[in-house]
Order: structure tokens, then sequence, then C-alpha cells
């Protein structure tokens, strides 16, 4: 049963009767202030109590199980129902589902949960995970991850509930202070699906006046109420525009990175253009020395023929030497040969004509006049046969130039020839 209280005195129940006919949103709020006041009331008792204990707490300890009743009416209010072939069922435990996708941390906590034995409704589930939070010292991180995700929140709560409200986030914010505390359940054992959540306001009448606070009291704490909730809402404007400046850093982040992957893109693609133009390099490259090997072989062919030509152009020298110096000696002699030949064939001429002139004439026997062997018609023939008795083996060019010698020699041969006679003797 959710729990209503009101600040206000019997004089002042017209007040609120008319407040909430004309404002229906009045009774929410008035139902949200009395749960952050009690929430207060039971954070600093336990914070307090728990420091003069000096120990680590249990499920046993009052102050801590009043705590946990008041969490469990904060998460319950304005709780939307959910319709079941059962019924219409409210259930605080959708929601606390809903961290372990905010804060990868608490899925233990959900999974632990999850497998404890006798647990057998969503609310005893729910109860245990407050426990296990609030042993975990991260109570107050979960429930501030929760309430920051409104849009998650909406499919569970009314509009006007506690936890989309700031009283919510205040709420939120005072579970830091049990961080302090240390606390230890066994809940095994603990029937935590049939525990009825009444709040005892016995353990708060020390604290202050609740039922019979004064008039002024109230407004003082309305006072309160409204300067921390603009205090909320200048953190909220803040943190809004905080977020705003988060999300223009997120946003030219981005751009950077959209810039940063086309950059990379871009030098991928020069990298596997410069790739194939050096791979292409290569391949000419090999193409080039492979033709440069091939020239290389080519050239010390030809060196080798050239040094080959180069010793026969030498033998072909020195054999060209040999042959003027061996030939030249024999020409020599052959002129020789000649020049004499020749001095015979005068000599031989002129006894012919002194025989003429000596011959009688009349009638004497005619004798035939021997051919003279040395005339100049056979000095040609006389040094044919001579060199061919001498130069056998002599090269045809030589033999050429001897033969063409021979001819001019004798072409200059004045006298002429001698033809045989016949001397005829008168009778």
């Amino acid at each position: 049963m959710m729990l209503m209280m009101n600040y206000a005195g019997t004089g002042a129940g017209n007040t609120a009767t008319e407040k909430v006919q004309k404002n229906p949103n009045y009774l929410m709020a008035n139902e949200r202030m009395n749960l952050m006041n009690m929430a207060k009331l039971s954070i600093k008792g336990l914070i307090e109590s728990a420091l003069n204990l000096g120990r680590t707490l249990d499920s046993d300890y009052a102050p801590l199980q009043q705590f946990f009743v008041v969490m469990e009416h904060c998460l319950k209010h304005g709780l939307k129902a959910k319709k079941t072939f059962l019924g219409q069922n409210k259930s605080f435990w959708g929601p606390l589902e809903l961290v372990e996708k905010l804060v990868p941390e608490a899925a233990e906590i959900t999974a632990s949960v999850k497998d404890l034995p006798g647990l057998r409704t969503p609310v005893g589930r729910g109860r245990a995970w407050l426990r296990l939070a609030l042993m975990q010292k991260k109570l107050s991180e979960y429930m501030k991850a929760l309430i920051n995700r409104k849009d998650l929140l909406s499919e569970f709560y009314e509009p006007n509930a506690l936890m989309m409200e700031e009283e919510g986030a205040i709420i939120s914010g005072l579970l830091v202070g049990l961080n302090v505390i240390d606390a230890n359940f066994c809940m095994k054992g603990e029937d935590l699906d049939s525990q009825v959540g009444v709040i005892d306001f016995s353990m708060y009448l020390k604290e202050g006046p609740i039922a019979k606070s004064s008039e002024e009291d109230v407004e003082k704490e309305l006072e309160v109420q409204i300067g921390m909730k603009q205090e909320m809402e200048m953190a909220m404007k803040m943190l809004d525009r905080d977020v705003c400046e988060k999300q223009e850093a997120l946003v030219a982040l981005r751009q950077q990175l959209d810039d940063l992957r086309a950059l990379k893109h871009e030098l991928s693609f020069k990298l596997q253009s410069s790739d194939l133009a050096l791979k292409q390099k290569n391949e000419l490259n090999s193409r080039l020395e492979e033709k440069t090997n091939q020239m290389a072989a080519t050239i010390k062919q030809l060196e080798h023929r050239l040094r080959g030509a180069v010793r026969d152009r030498l033998d072909a020298e020195e054999a060209n030497r040999l042959f003027k110096q061996d030939f030249g000696d024999k020409i020599e002699s052959l002129q020789m040969e000649v020049d004499r030949l020749r001095k015979q064939c005068l000599h031989y001429e002129k006894e012919q004509k002194k025989e003429a002139k000596r011959r009688p004439s009349g009638n004497q026997i005619v004798k035939e006049v021997p051919e003279n062997k040395y005339s100049p018609l056979r000095i040609p023939h006389l040094l044919q046969k001579n060199m061919s008795a001498q130069n056998k083996g002599v090269p045809e060019n030589v033999k050429q130039a001897v033969n063409e010698m021979n001819s001019t020699a004798h072409n200059s041969t004045t006298s002429p020839s001698i033809s045989p006679e016949r001397e005829v003797r008168a009778d």
C-alpha cells in the first residue's frame, strides 16, 4: 500500500482537498515530497546508527530494514500496472533489470539474483537486488544511471512518478553516504517474497515532528525544497550545457574520425598504386638487367672476335712483311738476270751481223743459219722458264707482277727480230 503523508494539520484538510480537485498532479507531488523526506530521515538515521554501532550490518538490523522498506516505496511510486492473466501487477524488478544494460558491473548482481533459490516473485528479486547493490556499495551509482535514462523509465513509470522527477535525483545523491557502511546479508534462507513493507514512523519521531508539525515548519521545509529544486534546475541546466558541449565535441571528433578514415582510405589507395608501380618498375628493372646481361655477353663475344681479328691482322701484316722481304730480294735478282740476258742478246746480235758480213756471195751453198737462242723474242720465254725453275710455289700475284715486268722489257727492245735465212749458193 502506497504511503501518503500530509504535513498540513486538520484545518488545512479542506485546502488540500480543494487543491487536489483543482490540480490532479498535486497528490503525486505531495507523495513525492513525503517519500523524499522519509528517505532523508531513513538514510541519515541509518548512517548515524551504523557509525555508532561500529560493525558490519546484517539483515536483522532494524534501521537497515526500514531503509529497504522506504526504498521499495520510492521505487513503486507511479509505477505502471502491467496486465497479466491473473490481473494487474506492479513490480519494480523490471526497472532494476535495466541497470545491467547501463552499467556492465551490475550484470553480476542481476545474474546472482536470478540464481538465488527460493525467489519466486519479481518483488522478491527486486528486494534481493537492492541488498546486493548495497553490499557492493554501488547502489547510488546504479540509481543515478537509471534515473538519467528517463527514456527507458517511461516504459515502467508514469510521468509524475518519483523516479521521473527531481526527487529521484535527490534521493540517488543521498545514497552516496551509504558507501561508508559495511553490510553483509545471507539471503538463501530469507523469505523476501512474502515480506510486508510497512514504515515504522516511531523511529523518526525523535528526528522531528511529522504528523504534528506546524504549518510554519511545513512552509520552511517547502522553502528548503524549493531552493533545492532551484539548485537542481540550475545544476540540470549546467549539465545540459555540458552535455551539449560534449555532444558538439563528439560531433567534431566523429568528423575528425571520418576525415581520418577518408585519409586512411586515400593512403591505402595510394599505397596500392605505389605497390603496383613498384612491381612494374621491378619487372622493368628485371628485363633491363636481362638485356644488360645479354648485351654484356654480346660485347664479350665481340671483344673476343675483335681480339681474333686483331691477331689475324697482325699475322697478315707479318706475313706480308716477310713476303715483301723474301720476294723483294728475288725480284732484284730477276732484274739483274734480265739485264744480263739483255746484254747477251745485244752481244749475239752483233755477232750475227758480223758473221753476215763475212759470208761469201755467189753460188755458195746456202747454209741454214742457226736460230739465236738469246734473241729478244726468246728472252721472256727464258725468263719465264727461269722463274718457273726458281720460284715454284710463288703466289699468282707475284707471277703476274713478273710477267708485266717482262712484257715491259720486251716492248722496250728496239732491235728488229731476225728471221732465219737460208743462203742459196748460185749454180
